[in-house]
């Protein structure tokens, strides 16, 4: 990869990755660490990995790199995710976009993962498996179980009221 065509990945990319990353973790600071880290590991690896490749290359590095974070710091706040959602003043009006994120951050990681870079980002099922690293059936299996989450938590009457 020569260095234009690295500038027209960070052009065309920078956002998509960072997008994924913000979606799950939800700190724009370290969102903006890791896509950083996903870039200099792609620059560091230029020479073996072609321009074609390289927003799959991208993606996959932010997303491993996503859960190491996660797994690294998974117990350093005991007051985080669905008890500290559940602790939380009703503004008496959600839009859907609150009521989504409100969802997307009830899944597991790994559903919450493949539906991202399935129905935000537009990857094929082939692509998800290789970023990450499960077959393309459990990637099915993985968004099936997602969407169906995500439907069921949306048409509750209590998250729109």
């Amino acid at each position: 990869m020569t260095v234009r065509e690295y500038n027209q990945c960070v052009d065309k990319y920078a956002d998509g990755v960072f997008r994924f990353v913000l979606k799950n973790i939800k700190d724009s600071d370290i969102s903006n660490d890791i896509v950083q880290d996903s870039f200099l590991k792609l620059w560091k690896h230029a020479d073996k990995v072609s321009y074609k490749k390289a927003r799959s290359y991208l993606f996959t590095t932010a997303y491993h790199t996503l859960i190491d974070y996660t797994r690294k710091h998974k117990f350093e706040s005991p007051g985080s995710g669905i008890a500290e959602s559940a602790n939380t003043i009703d503004h008496g009006y959600s839009d859907l976009k609150e009521i989504l994120d409100e969802a997307l951050s009830r899944l597991p990681e790994i559903q919450k993962a493949v539906v991202l870079l399935r129905d935000y980002e537009g990857y094929a099922y082939k692509e998800i498996a290789g970023i990450t690293g499960l077959n393309e059936t459990q990637v099915k299996v993985y968004i099936y179980r997602a969407r169906t989450t995500l439907k069921n938590y949306i048409v509750s009457l209590d998250h729109v009221i």
